[in-house]
This record gives structure tokens, sequence and C-alpha cells, in this order.
């Protein structure tokens, strides 16, 4: 099958382009069937779904804390049973619909019971199981300092170390450890990523399906840039126990949490691991406020994070990089195959996209998209143009050649070939991540 961005409009001039009319498409379950329909048998048939496992693997990060983030912050449930009626009208012998928030997700928030009618509705209507899981091992709420492990027990999950052939050896050292990821132990993480050493823990589900479709939220990202269908991917690991967000420290030591050394900053980083280290007893609440305290005497600005949320973070993309191989190409016994092991596809929801502080505090964007690519990549360079990025500056999107061979890919809008360049009369200028003013 060929490379392709197939991109589509939700609006027929800038005038209808607006928040208020874009967020009511969600509601008009007929267009979103039809359009994502139109979308995917464009390149797929009945028989691509006939009697395969199926995953779908929706943006499920965090529940909605105010009434804008039920249209940006994740995929939207209309645009999900939309998709998964047209998925089991081509008679699949299962759909599995699953995702690892971040730990201090909602699950019943996000997933609620209204939502898991509807699937149970659909399932029944059409004669065919539809699980819906949250793949997490973890859950923890730092506000309440309680910490829950093993919610799921390690037996439903591959351990796949990629050894030498991850993305993050090169940056790996042996005499420290710099990886961290925000409220994790980085102890743990020590232990699943060293020189030679890149563990990742993959639910099982992966390996059962016949065919993925990725189901991203397009959104700016503070520590990528951009999210959409490379960075959705993440979701598939559920213990960040393994996921290597970023390397303490400044860039001036070797780190890429912050761009200049600071004393103080280093300081609140120490505490900070104190304070996750000791996750559910008392002292945990001290350390976190001394963090707190330490790192307000830095006078940070926005590129300077405890997460570095910020566009020199170059340990992020990388750790994308290497779940996007291990879904494409992973097998069950937790190899890398030469050959593709399974059809990956993303849906992408840009009806409503996100900006600014993303993903988890994201502003409503007025995106008006849908894409639908086999090729992660190219696609998240097409979303970034049209959200008026620098794509030249996005680390992940300049460095998609070393995971996927761009070759000749077609790039449709409104089923007709176009170039990157013709992209540029369909922007809309998006608020970058408050990290990323190069953007």
């Amino acid at each position: 099958m060929e490379k392709f961005v197939d991109l589509v409009s939700c609006f027929t001039s800038n005038e209808n382009r607006s928040i208020d009319k874009l967020s009511k498409l969600y509601a008009n379950e007929s267009y979103l069937k039809e359009t994502i329909s139109n979308l995917i048998f464009r390149r797929l048939n009945f028989d691509n779904f006939h009697g395969k496992r199926v995953m779908l693997k929706p943006n499920w990060v965090k529940h909605s804390a105010n009434e804008a983030d039920e249209i940006c912050l994740c995929t939207n449930d209309q645009f999900i049973l939309a998709l998964l009626e047209v998925v089991l009208e081509c008679k699949p012998a299962s759909v599995l619909i699953g995702d690892a928030p971040i730990q201090g997700c909602n699950w019943d928030k996000v997933v609620t019971a209204e939502l898991l009618a509807k699937i149970a509705d659909l399932s029944e209507k059409h004669k065919i199981p539809v699980i819906v899981k949250d793949f997490r091992r973890r859950v923890f709420n730092p506000d309440k300092n309680n910490p829950v492990m093993d919610r799921n027990p390690l037996s439903e999950y591959i351990i796949f170390d990629l050894e030498k052939r991850s993305f993050l050896e090169p940056i790996t050292t042996a005499d420290k450890n710099l990886f961290r990821v925000n409220d994790y132990h980085p102890d743990r993480l020590a232990e699943s990523h060293r020189p030679g050493v890149h563990k990742y823990c993959i639910t099982k589900e992966l390996f059962d399906a016949d065919i993925v479709i990725s189901v991203p939220k397009v959104k700016s990202h503070q520590k990528t840039g951009i999210t959409a269908a490379l960075k959705n991917l993440v979701g598939v690991n559920g213990d960040k126990d393994y996921l290597p967000h970023h390397r303490v420290g400044s860039v001036d030591n070797g780190g890429d949490c912050y761009p200049n050394k600071n004393i103080f900053r280093t300081l609140a980083e120490s505490c900070l691991d104190f304070a996750n280290r000791h996750q559910g007893e008392k002292v945990y609440w001290f350390a976190r406020k001394l963090t707190s305290i330490l790192w307000r005497f830095s006078r940070p600005n926005a590129m300077h994070n405890l997460g570095a949320a910020w566009h020199g973070n170059d340990t992020t993309w990388r750790m994308v990089f290497d779940l996007n191989l291990i879904t494409i190409y992973g097998t069950a016994d937790g190899k890398i195959s030469d050959t593709p092991q399974r059809q990956l596809f993303s849906l992408c929801d840009g009806i409503v996209g996100g900006q600014g502080n993303g993903p988890l505090f994201p502003e409503p964007l007025e995106l008006g998209v849908i894409s639908f690519t086999n090729h992660s990549g190219m696609n998240d360079k097409a979303l970034a143009l049209l959200m008026g990025f620098d794509t030249s500056k996005i680390t992940m999107l300049r460095e998609i050649d070393q995971l996927i061979k761009t070759g000749n890919i077609s790039l449709t809008w409104n089923k007709n070939l176009i170039n990157c360049s013709n992209l540029n009369q369909f922007y809309i200028k998006a608020k970058a991540a408050p990290g990323w003013q190069v953007l």
C-alpha cells in the first residue's frame, strides 16, 4: 500500500471556521460517520477489517477540568463512536479500545458511564465484542499522595528491550542516572534505561491486534511541540517507570531540562527526586513544598520547567520514536522484526484542536481538519504546518526520516493532490506551548 496522508476540511470558508460552528459538528452523528467512512474507505475496504482483531487507541490523556476541555483535551466521544460504528459494520472479530492516561487521570470521568453504554449498545447491535481497557499499571494523584501500584498484573504486558537500537542510546550515560519523568521514582527509571538497555512495558493487546487505528486529538505539546499520530502511541506503554521524558539538569551540565545552569534549579531537582522516592509518606509533602520554593528562587521563565517543557527537550521525541518502532515492528516475544508486524493507521481528530499549554491544559483551536494516514511523520508535519508552526524547529518532525523513510507520499486535501507548500493557504496560527516561542 502506498504511503498517504489524506486531509479533509470541516469548514467551507473562514466565516464558518469558528470554535462554535466546528464544535457543533461533534453532535452531528451522520456527518462524523460519513466523513470518517469516506476517509477510511478511500484506502481500505471491508476485507481489511472482516474477521480481524482491531485495536482503537484514542487520546484519553486526562479528565476534563473545565468546559473547554470537553472539545480540545481528549479525542471526542462522538468521534470515537462514529469510527467504532464504521469499523463494526465491516464485521471484525473483535474491537479493543484502550489507552494509558497520566497517572492522575480519573478514568471514570474520561470513559464515562454514558460513553460505555453507547459502546455496549453498538457492540450488541452488531453482535461483536468490544472491550474498553485502562492500560495503566499505576495511578497516583500528587495532591493526595496516594500511589496505587500493580493495578494490572505484569503478565498482561510484554517487556521490550530495544537495547542499542533505541533512539535513546546516543544520549544515555554510564556514570549518571539522568533520565526522569514527572512524579515517578527516578531509580526505577534507571533500571529500565541505561547503556545498552532500553525497556518498555507494552500492553499485550497491541500484539493481538491485526490492525491498529490510533485516534489522537491534535494539540500543541510542551515536550514535543505537537502531539498527533506519532506522540499518541505513548499510550500503549502501561507503566511510566519505563518512559524517559527528559534528562535532569541544564544543557550546560548534560541534561535537557532547561537551558542554563542555576544552583536553585539543581537543588529543586534534587528535592523533587527525594519527594518522588518517598511517595505515600508524610515527608513527600514537605519535599514537594521545598521543591516549589527552591524553584521560585531560580526565577524561571517560560523555557525553565522542572519537566523540560521547552523546545530544547531532546529526550521525549526519542522515546516516542522507540514506541512507534515497537508498535509497527514489535513481535509478541519482545523482539523487533525487520518487517512490519501489523497495519497501523491514524485517524486524527482536529475538528477542534488544542493550542497553548498542551497536552494537559490546552485552549480550543479552530483547526477544522480530520486526517487519515499510514505515515505518522508526514501526517504530523502537515498538521504542524496547518497550525502555523515551523516544522524545522520541531526536532521530532525534523528527525522523522530516522524512524520512517519519507519516500513518495500521497498528500491530499479534500481528495485533491497537493504538496506541503499548498497547505499555507489553509493554516491558522496556533499558540505554541509556553516553552516553544521558536515556533
